[in-house]
């Protein structure tokens, strides 16, 4: 009888550790003030980052985040549109991390900022349920760049070649190519896993690149995060963390992962109207400090890991207004990313596609990934297209003169070469080993 009392002590006492703890009464808040896209609550204790939900007039309830406050008024911002709010909607903290479903039947669908389905394929089966705010890296335990990643584009692969865990920046203006561009790496790399994040794009624009960019072969091994320009700017941040810890997830699992975003600076843009609209005042062409502070924490969640197995390459498209690479999140980019991909809209009229400038770009990363050769022979062929494009309008005038200037006539002999060389069908696929072979024999293998 004693044991029996002993044994049912024991697995009472392990049930009650595993029952959550419940409070007394559940507290709630109440809105007293809309003003643009914040709210304000009072009533209930409700810290920075911390969810809550509004109750609506219709019996609703929408989530919203705890953005900022303003002595004993907590400032939210709803994460979807809502209406049928007033003064006086009582509003529930929510306490714990916020967790999202990951697992590999997200392979192949595309969700919204929150985890959501938007393919109307049914729900996502978890293999694990993670927080959505991941654990940082310690920086002298990130594996170093020692592995070249194939993305079956042949200038990238030879000329600007991008090591496992790199991350590069895709500058570009409007209408040169930018999303035909991400579909070809996306259908053609050798990474096991592709996230692409679609942050602040025009709506219509999701299914496209979806159907015509990545197409069924591309959408076979990708996880595809959108949030279009309409959604609030808290579900475009919401979205662009999602993506980088979906990438985690699997870097963890010991997968090669590449993470397309495009673009960095929709991102940026939506951290700018949310810290607009808590008052934080503009600095640089209209952009908050928290802006320029908030770019570097999501980049660096991408990379090599601790372990040998599993990295995340990303390449973040970065709009430059009116092709202006002075944009200060341009600027701000380049100096935070390991290189960084032109797009040029004079090549791009030109019908060279892709639009690749390799006068203006650069992969830092390239002198650990490849040989002393191909390093050289790259260099080469930049500095004779460099030299041809310098003297190009003088050509066109009949100003120049065969004899004068060697390297001027070894640069307008094999211009055409070159050209033909850096240019590739979106359909084309070269792989890495015929991409490097491919440079060596440029210029007559010299």
């Amino acid at each position: 009888m004693r044991d029996l009392f002993q044994e049912l002590n024991a697995r009472l006492s392990l049930a009650v550790e595993h029952v959550p703890d419940v409070p007394i009464a559940r507290t709630y808040g109440r809105l007293t003030r809309m003003a643009g896209l914040t709210l304000e609550a009072v009533g209930c204790r409700l810290c920075t980052g911390q969810r809550c939900m509004i109750e609506t007039d219709h019996g609703t309830l929408v989530e919203a985040e705890v953005v900022g406050f303003d002595r004993n008024a907590s400032v939210l911002m709803p994460i979807r549109h809502t209406t049928g709010l007033r003064p006086g909607s009582r509003v529930f903290p929510l306490h714990g991390d916020s967790k999202i479903n990951v697992g590999y039947s997200m392979l192949g669908r595309v969700l919204n900022g929150l985890g959501e389905p938007l393919d109307s394929r049914g729900p996502i089966t978890a293999d694990q349920r993670i927080n959505l705010q991941g654990e940082t890296i310690n920086p002298l335990q990130r594996l170093p760049i020692s592995t070249q990643l194939d993305v079956g584009v042949r200038v990238i692969n030879s000329m600007l070649s991008v090591g496992k865990g790199q991350r590069m920046g895709l500058f570009a203006g409007s209408g040169v190519g930018k999303s035909v561009l991400l579909g070809m790496m996306t259908r053609n790399t050798t990474a096991e896993i592709t996230v692409v994040g679609l942050i602040g794009e025009r709506g219509r624009e999701v299914r496209e690149f979806i159907e015509h960019s990545l197409g069924p072969e591309g959408m076979k091994n990708a996880v595809v995060i959108a949030s279009p320009a309409d959604d609030p700017p808290l579900m475009r941040l919401r979205a662009s963390m999602l993506c980088h810890r979906i990438a985690e997830f699997f870097r963890d699992q010991g997968h090669d992962v590449l993470l397309l975003m495009d673009s960095l600076t929709r991102y940026a843009q939506a951290q700018r109207e949310i810290a607009l609209a808590v008052g934080e005042p503009p600095a640089t062409k209209g952009y908050p400090p928290s802006v320029f502070s908030m770019l570097p924490q999501l980049v660096e969640r991408a990379g090599n890991g601790a372990t040998e197995k599993g990295s995340i390459t990303a390449f973040y498209t970065v709009l430059s207004e009116g092709d202006d690479q002075q944009d200060p999140i341009a600027d701000a980019a380049r100096a935070i990313l390991d290189g960084h991909i032109v797009l040029n809209r004079e090549l791009a009229e030109q019908g060279h596609y892709p639009a690749i400038d390799i006068e203006q770009s650069i992969s830092r990363a390239m002198p650990q990934v490849v040989t002393p050769e191909q390093l050289q022979k790259a260099q080469q062929v930049k500095q004779l297209y460099a030299r041809y494009r310098q003297v190009q309008d003088l050509i066109s005038l009949g100003g120049y003169q065969q004899g004068q200037d060697q390297n001027l006539d070894m640069a307008v002999h094999y211009y055409p070469e070159i050209c033909d060389f850096l240019q590739q069908g979106m359909n084309e696929r070269v792989l890495l080993a015929d991409s490097q072979q491919q440079l060596m024999q440029l210029t007559g293998g010299q």
